[in-house]
């Protein structure tokens, strides 16, 4: 069993609360840092950040948002990344009608309505029918709600600008996952899919009853793939 500590990245709007099941999971094997996307105005300054506090070597995780700025650590420190998990998230940049797409959200948020740009951004048919979805849907509002709209604001920027990784991910050479939700509508599994072509080795795990927050809406599944991540060996030389 690998002994290195656990670093999990929250995407949008997210705190250790996404994480919150796989972090009392694993806790009994590893010890699991939580970076914070709150602060830093790109992906670029968000990495920057979470490497100044991170251990010198560590397993990464990232969902959504925290998933580019995984990547963004990957381009800036290769040798720290002992192994990579990437959930619900895109190495591509956002296209231009993406870019677009979130400005309305911006607008809401600047004008006190951050419960209507969440809407927008994480809408319910994002989340899997399951006897997680509703809490699910809490977590994240309750999240966002803690974060408040200057948060929304910064992050949606940042993901507008956020840089292309698939160099990054075609040069990693550490064992990866990449995990998703089959109702995923927003980072939908066949982007996924073209993700972990990019990885050398990469494992890809589908959960059927999950969408975009796999952590929450299947947090046992989720648990246990995270956990066989820890277990897979090192990469053939």
């Amino acid at each position: 069993m690998t002994t290195e500590p656990i670093l999990v990245i929250p995407g949008m709007m997210s705190d250790a609360r996404a994480f919150g099941p796989q972090i009392d999971y694993l806790s009994a094997q590893y010890t699991v840092h939580v970076a914070n996307t709150a602060r830093g105005d790109s992906i670029r300054e968000m990495a920057a950040n979470l490497l100044y506090m991170a251990p010198p070597r560590f397993a990464l995780c990232g969902h959504d948002l925290g998933g580019a700025v995984a990547m963004e650590v990957l381009r800036r420190a290769p040798e720290r990344v002992t192994r990579l998990c990437l959930i619900s998230t895109s190495p591509l940049p956002e296209t231009p009608e993406q870019a677009v797409w979130r400005e309305p959200q911006i607008v809401r948020a600047q004008a006190g309505k951050l419960d209507a740009a969440m809407a927008e951004t994480f809408p319910p048919e994002c989340f899997a029918p399951g006897p997680y979805r509703n809490d699910a849907i809490a977590i994240v509002g309750a999240m966002a709600t803690r974060l408040g709209p200057e948060v929304f604001v910064r992050q949606s920027r940042a993901m507008q600008r956020r840089p292309d990784a698939q160099k990054e991910l075609h040069n990693l050479r550490v064992p990866s996952l990449i995990l998703c939700g089959e109702h995923d509508k927003i980072t939908p599994p066949k982007r996924h899919m073209f993700m972990a072509e990019l990885i050398p080795y990469a494992e890809i795990a589908t959960i059927d009853d999950a969408g975009h927050f796999p952590m929450l809406e299947t947090p046992q599944k989720t648990s246990l793939a995270l956990e066989a991540w820890m277990d897979l060996p090192p990469l053939p030389r």
